[in-house]
């Protein structure tokens, strides 16, 4: 059985972590199929929104130490590089919207995983955990870059230090996810996103994702001639087009991404 399952349908991109024996915790497999799930969502022209979760009563619960007890000497900078670091690129590059469907805990590199969605919703039940400083390790796969940005620095240093458990509704007051619902609304808000996401003019969200990604490390005048510059883009799409034709008819436009 794959350890990440790939469903495309009407536009959307499910992608499962499918290890639920061990909470979705990544071993090597794992972690390259999900940067394959990643590579083939992205360049699907048909896919215009991706929903990333986890199978089971978890999201992900980090790495699987298990899978590595037996591994000596084994060099963690380099499996960031291979095996975490460009599944959190990917992410970030993609050029549509990923949704995180928490659907459970969320922890270590699965937190970070999480974090690095562009809209996340979770269920209740969920839990964010830091957990890495427990086994005396620093944040990895994103968390020190997207933590801070979202929490502040004092939370982010209280999570990634007392690695405590961060309940779904708080992470929704402290802006960590964008919201939090009933485990039984999870799907409903899930698919609320999805809908309006699927029909909306993609082109111009992936622009927007690139923009604000890069408002991270740019002053104002780099941004200013950074916005010119996909504006310019986004004024030569199919999308635009027919945004403005819908405008001035008075009738809801019909977008296809393009």
């Amino acid at each position: 059985m794959s350890t990440v399952l790939l469903q495309v349908e009407e536009g959307v991109a499910r992608i499962t972590l499918n290890r639920p024996d061990v909470f979705n915790a990544f071993d090597d497999e794992q972690s390259y199929a999900l940067q394959a799930a990643l590579k083939e969502a992205s360049r699907n022209d048909e896919v215009r929104v991706v929903v990333l979760t986890g199978a089971g009563k978890a999201f992900c619960s980090g790495q699987d130490l298990k899978s590595i007890k037996d591994s000596k000497d084994r060099d963690l900078s380099e499996s960031l590089h291979k095996r975490y670091n460009p599944i959190i690129r990917a992410m970030r590059e993609m050029p549509k919207p990923i949704i995180g469907r928490i659907n459970g805990v969320a922890a270590g590199a699965g937190c970070s995983l999480a974090l690095a969605c562009d809209m996340t919703v979770a269920a209740h039940s969920a839990k964010f955990i830091e957990v890495f400083v427990n086994v005396g390790l620093v944040l990895d796969s994103g968390s020190s870059y997207f933590l801070p940005r979202l929490v502040g620095s004092a939370r982010a240093f209280e999570m990634s230090t007392l690695a405590n458990r961060i309940d779904a509704q708080t992470a929704a007051q402290w802006g960590l996810i964008n919201k939090a619902v009933p485990d039984e609304e999870l799907d409903q808000a899930v698919n609320l996103w999805v809908d309006h996401y699927r029909q909306a003019p993609t082109k111009a969200i992936g622009l927007i994702k690139k923009m604000l990604n890069r408002s991270f490390h740019s002053d104002l005048d780099q941004m200013l001639d950074y916005e010119a510059l996909c504006q310019g883009i986004a004024g030569r799409s199919e999308d635009h087009k027919e945004g403005v034709a819908a405008f001035n008819a008075k009738r809801s436009p019909l977008f296809t991404g393009r």
